[in-house]
C-alpha cells in the first residue's frame, strides 16, 4: 500500500526537525568560551553560555532553567573549577548526561602559574582566603590555588581550543564532523590575523608598567611580552589590605608605573584611592571575561582587541 499525500507531506516536513536534532545540545561556562564554541559550531546550533550579563566568573548562581539546561546537555565546554566553582558543584549536584570537558586539562594547553610572574608583581601574592582553599582543588590533581585559569588570553590556548571542540563536537555528531573542523580552522585563522595585529599594536607599549585590578591578566602580559607592575586584588574574592595597598602604590609610584587599570563589574573605588595623589593615570576598565560584551561567535576576538586598545591607548600616553 503506497503512503498517501498528507503522509509523504509530514514525513519531509519532519526531516529538517530530525537532522537538527542530531546536532549535540552544548552548555559553556564563561562568554569566551561561548564564542569559541559558537565559531565551530556556525549554523549548526548555538551554544548556551551559564554566566549572565555583567557576572563575576568566579561567583555565580545558576538559575533553574539553566540547571535544567546543563543536566541535559550532550557536551559541556568549561575552563575548570579553577576559575567557575560553582560549575564544579552544579555538575556534581544536578549531574550531566553527556560529557564534561575541561580545557584547562586538555593536552596542549598552556597553563601558567601565578608564581611564575615577575617576583615585583604582587598579584603573585594570593591570599589563603576562602575563594581560594574551595577552587584548589580538583579530581586531577593538576591544578592547585597557584594555577592562573585565565587561559583563554593566551591566543594560542584559543586556537588550540578550537581544534579541540571541534573533535569532540564531531565526535558526538559524525555527520557534520567536516563542518565543525572547517569552522575550527577559519576561525583559528581569524585568531591568527588578529594576533599579528595585537603584538605590532602592543609592541610601543610592552616596557611600560602598570596594574591591574586583579590577577588575571598574566597569560595576555606573557604572550604580547608586557610589564604588568603588580595587581590590586589577588582574585575576585579577596579584599586588598591597607598596608598592600599603601606598598603597591609606593612602588607604582617608585618604579613609574604609567597606569592603572580597573576591571568591569567591580567598583573602581579602591583603583581610585591607588592612584589618587600620584603620576599614574587611571585607564578605562578592563573586561577579561566579556561579560560586558555582546556575547556570540564574535565576543573571543572583540575582548582581545577591546583590551588591547585600552591598554596601549593608556600606556601611549605616559
Amino acid at each position: 500500500m503506497r503512503p498517501t499525500l498528507p503522509v509523504l507531506v509530514s514525513a519531509l516536513v519532519a526531516l529538517p526537525a530530525l537532522a537538527q536534532a542530531e546536532v549535540p545540545s552544548v552548555v559553556t561556562d564563561v562568554p569566551p568560551v561561548q564564542s569559541l564554541v559558537a565559531q565551530v559550531m556556525g549554523d549548526l546550533g548555538k551554544p548556551e553560555v551559564l554566566l549572565g550579563q555583567n557576572s563575576d566568573a568566579h561567583h555565580y548562581q545558576l538559575k533553574p532553567s539553566q540547571a535544567r539546561d546543563l543536566q541535559d546537555a550532550d557536551l559541556v565546554f568549561w575552563v575548570g573549577p579553577r576559575l567557575t566553582p560553582w560549575l564544579e558543584r552544579a555538575i556534581e549536584g544536578v549531574g550531566v548526561k553527556g560529557q564534561s570537558v575541561e580545557l584547562l586539562h586538555a593536552p596542549g594547553t598552556n597553563v601558567r602559574s601565578f608564581s611564575a610572574q615577575d617576583p615585583h608583581d604582587h598579584s603573585a601574592d594570593l591570599d589563603e582566603d576562602e575563594d581560594h582553599a574551595e577552587a584548589g582543588h580538583d579530581d586531577h590533581g593538576e591544578v592547585d590555588q597557584m594555577t592562573d585559569p585565565h587561559a583563554w588570553l593566551d591566543p594560542d590556548n584559543a586556537k588550540l581550543w578550537l581544534g579541540l571542540i571541534a573533535d569532540d563536537l564531531s565526535k558526538a555528531d559524525p555527520e557534520h564532523a567536516d563542518t565543525y573542523v572547517a569552522n575550527a580552522k577559519e576561525a583559528q585563522a581569524r585568531i591568527e590575523t588578529l594576533d599579528a595585529k595585537l603584538k605590532a599594536e602592543f609592541a610601543p607599549v610592552a616596557d611600560k608598567p602598570f596594574l591591574v585590578y586583579h590577577a588575571a591578566y598574566g597569560y595576555l602580559a606573557d604572550h604580547y611580552g608586557l610589564t604588568i607592575m603588580g595587581a590590586l586584588s589577588p582574585s575576585d574574592a579577596s579584599t586588598p589590605g591597607a598596608a598592600h595597598l599603601v606598598s603597591l602604590r609606593d612602588e607604582a609610584s617608585a618604579k613609574e608605573a604609567v597606569c592603572a587599570f580597573p576591571e568591569a563589574n567591580h567598583d573602581p573605588k579602591m583603583v581610585e584611592i591607588l592612584v589618587d595623589g600620584t603620576p599614574v593615570t587611571l585607564g578605562k576598565p578592563l573586561d577579561p571575561s566579556g561579560t560586558a560584551l555582546t556575547y556570540g561567535p564574535g565576543l573571543y576576538n572583540d575582548l582581545m582587541q577591546g583590551m588591547a586598545d585600552t591598554i596601549t591607548a593608556c600606556l601611549s600616553q605616559g
